[in-house]
């Protein structure tokens, strides 16, 4: 029975490589189980094949776990495709994506027809180079800084309370621009120390007049 060799490869890491023989019988299910278990990754999400060129076009499509759309168009689903089939050239190219939700792309090229090996369990994986990325990444929870507010609030940023005002005296004089009363007897006191030096002035003056004989000298 015909046995093939296929290479596959991640789309975006290119040192990561794996090469599954599968017999020519078997379906893409086996084929897409293989290929996650080559690399670790659990198979039980929607994913599909999808016949390419060699630039890698995809064309017609072979799911596993596909949503409504896609099933009510009559796709053909991996568990009932067999690989022989699909196989119209020694170097066949298959895109393959898995997991829609959380998805890797590879490129999965028919290298090699062989005889099957007694006694061998297939598909089973027989060259493997490179570490694989993580199926679903890394988990990163970065801490959200809070938004900043451009307007600054003088008042709650010193917390300030209403009701706090209430513990304030009111300032003395403050309804008269600082004046009290002690500010008035001050000034009557200056007024009158400063009266009764020059308190004589009106008299002064009519003195002078008098001395120079008043308007009827002229």
């Amino acid at each position: 029975m015909a046995l093939y060799r296929f290479r596959v490869t991640f789309e975006d890491y290119d040192d990561v490589s794996r090469e599954v023989d599968i017999k020519s019988t078997q379906t893409f299910v086996d084929l897409h189980q293989a290929i996650h278990q080559s690399i670790g990754f659990n198979p039980d999400y929607s994913s599909s094949f999808y016949i390419s060129n060699d630039q890698w076009t995809k064309g017609e499509e072979i799911a596993f776990k596909p949503n409504e759309r896609k099933a009510s168009r009559g796709i053909t689903l991996m568990e009932n495709a067999k690989l022989s089939n699909f196989i119209d050239d020694p170097h066949q190219k298959f895109y393959y994506t898995s997991n829609f939700e959380r998805p890797f792309d590879f490129h999965v090229e028919l290298v090699k027809i062989l005889d099957e090996t007694p006694g061998v369990s297939y598909p089973a994986t027989v060259k493997s180079a490179g570490e694989p990325p993580k199926q679903f990444g890394n988990v990163y929870n970065p801490t959200t800084a809070p938004a900043a507010n451009e307007d600054f609030d003088f008042l709650n940023e010193m917390e300030y309370n209403p009701e706090e005002t209430e513990d304030f005296e009111e300032v003395p004089g403050s309804g008269d621009g600082g004046r009290d009363e002690g500010d008035d007897d001050t000034e009557n006191q200056e007024e009158d120390e400063f009266g009764s030096e020059f308190s004589d002035d009106e008299h002064f003056d009519d003195e002078k007049r008098g001395g120079r004989g008043g308007s009827d000298d002229y």
